[in-house]
């Protein structure tokens, strides 16, 4: 096996995204489209809001001085005549301003010198509490960019501009692999030489929450044969995520039965801790993800590289998870040649490492909300920096 140079994260992130596969676009309820990505621009079919309003309960006024009131205008049921000069008719808020109104008194300044007489002491410049037609957006307007993901404001926007149906790439198909003679399918039957097969279910979650069809395969037996028959499985998937057997140990695996099974390896090395042993590689239009073992590390590469991928194959303009900035609640450890993601709990102030960072180590996974980002080469930071993180709620997407 010819040995490589270890890529920076921003590097193999790069090359996986590259080797996204573009799924095909359908048409879906818009609220059937949460959580996926727009496959075009969508443009207003309407102006919103398409006619001038009312921003406030009060009075519709024509003319300045005192006016009569002649009438009403409610949400859903505007007053049908025009007004004169001296006229005005009360008004509740998103109602229909009259003909002939261009201002608002607000309902608490107005002082009434008779039943259907209303004065005010102070001037009412004109448009004062007016919503002005298409303020929000025009008829023919780009009201959202392809590659938005649809969130509950997007979809109220995207209801509000007229649209009923929504441009999609549907999810990926993503078959899941777990290997080594380590797992014990059933965790409630696992011998003390066994550990049960976790990662697969964690993976399997992790994507579901994008909306993948996610087929399990395992756990499978470090076994050249038994791994050949499940890969066979994989066979439709657009993307097979393996678990397990990355590395280069004498009973790692996957690489030489993928290699047999017809795939390209890319490339399977990155350099950051947990997870330098992730590969990955092509068959045919399938990308193939080979993560590490140790749940940790698999998590940690799931979420810098299973995830985006799936994301750049929705469609999202923005596939990989975000920075955000925070204040280490702890001190932070000098980090020697190699980049790592640390666990920590955020509680909203401060972000303060989880007891354990080892590899293998779940409760400390569970406990984390974060990871702290540490460059390879970093000094000791002291309490109260603030450092680069990534949020893991949403898989960092906000």
């Amino acid at each position: 096996m010819t040995d490589s140079p270890a890529l920076t994260l921003e590097e193999a992130q790069a090359r996986v995204l590259a080797l996204a596969p573009a799924m095909p676009v359908k048409r879906v309820a818009a609220t059937e489209a949460v959580g996926r990505y727009l496959a075009e621009d969508l443009v207003a079919r309407r102006a919103q809001p398409s006619a001038d309003l009312s921003a406030m309960d009060g009075y519709a006024l024509c003319g300045v001085g005192s006016w009569r009131i002649v009438g009403e205008s409610r949400a859903g049921a505007p007053f049908d005549s025009k007004l004169m000069w001296g006229q005005c008719v009360r008004i509740s808020t998103g109602a229909h301003m009259p003909a002939g109104a261009d201002r608002v008194l607000i309902r608490e300044e107005a002082e009434l010198l008779q039943p259907d007489l209303v004065t005010v002491s102070h001037d009412i410049p004109p448009g004062q509490h007016v919503r002005k037609c298409g303020f929000d957006f025009a008829e023919g307007d780009k009201v959202l960019a392809a590659g938005t993901r649809i969130g509950p404001a997007q979809l109220a926007l995207a209801i509000s501009a007229g649209h009923g149906q929504l441009p999609v790439r549907r999810a990926p198909r993503v078959a899941v692999l777990d290997s080594g003679d380590e797992l014990a399918a059933d965790p409630a039957d696992c011998g003390d030489h066994q550990i049960p097969a976790s990662n697969g279910a964690m993976i399997a979650a992790m994507l579901g929450a994008l909306g993948c069809e996610v087929l399990r395969i395992g756990p499978v037996a470090d076994d050249a044969e038994a791994l050949a028959a499940a890969l066979e499985q994989a066979e439709g998937a657009d993307i097979l995520v393996t678990s397990g057997g990355a590395s280069v140990g004498d009973h790692d695996l996957i690489r030489p039965a993928l290699e047999a099974w017809g795939a390209r390896i890319d490339f399977w090395k990155v350099a950051m801790k947990p997870g330098k042993p992730v590969m990955v590689a092509t068959r045919g239009t399938q990308v193939i993800l080979g993560l590490p073992g140790n749940p940790v590390s698999s998590f940690v590469t799931c979420f810098h590289f299973v995830m985006p991928l799936v994301r750049a194959a929705m469609g999202a303009s923005m596939p990989v998870p975000r920075k955000a900035m925070l204040v280490c609640g702890t001190e932070l450890p000098a980090i020697g040649g190699r980049r790592e993601f640390l666990r920590a709990a955020w509680d909203g102030t401060s972000a303060t490492l989880v007891d354990s960072q080892d590899s293998s180590a779940l409760a400390s996974l569970a406990a984390a909300n974060c990871l702290i980002d540490r460059p390879a080469g970093s000094e000791m930071v002291e309490a109260g920096t603030s450092v680069p993180a990534y949020l893991l709620e949403n898989g960092g997407i906000a």
